[in-house]
């Protein structure tokens, strides 16, 4: 089995699907909350759409909500942007009180051997952890594949 993350910001559709098409990924998993982006640039990632694209190239959808970020924490991560005067888009790494709550929130409870164990029975060999940030190191999805990594798998980030 084979872990990798996506972001969507500064992808056009067709380098999305492309990357996910060029590296055989064969699950899709969305940890976001929200799982829609706001405009029209990114409307491909927005979930109804997401799904029906996913599933026309061959790609199973799973969105793992006990992975996804809660709105408290999210504001969190939304103040230190605030007081660092950067954009979402813009972030390089996340603030260290989001990295405890998450931690201590969701990864903590979260049952990664279980989670893993259903991925091995739904016959998931390629799985990708998807969220809009571009950088894996400015997004959650970095903290869940750290996690995945403790228990000996590589991530490659697409």
């Amino acid at each position: 089995m084979e872990f990798f993350t996506i972001g969507v910001y500064n992808s056009t559709e067709d380098e999305f699907f492309g990357k996910l098409k060029k590296n055989g990924i064969d699950t899709f998993c969305d940890i976001r909350q929200r799982r829609g982006v706001r405009g029209s640039k990114y409307v491909f990632v927005n979930s109804k759409r997401l799904q029906t694209r996913l599933l026309q190239i061959g790609i199973v959808y799973r969105y793992v909500t006990e992975l996804a970020t809660p709105s408290e924490i999210r504001r969190m991560q939304r103040q230190a942007d605030l007081e660092g005067k950067k954009l979402k888009r813009e972030r390089t790494h996340l603030a260290y009180a989001f990295i405890n709550a998450y931690n201590k929130q969701i990864l903590k409870p979260f049952d990664f051997i279980l989670f893993i164990d259903d991925l091995v029975k739904a016959g998931a060999k390629r799985i990708v952890f998807f969220c809009v940030e571009e950088q894996p190191e400015a997004c959650h999805r970095s903290l869940v594949t750290n996690e995945i990594e403790k228990l000996g798998y590589k991530i490659k980030h697409l």
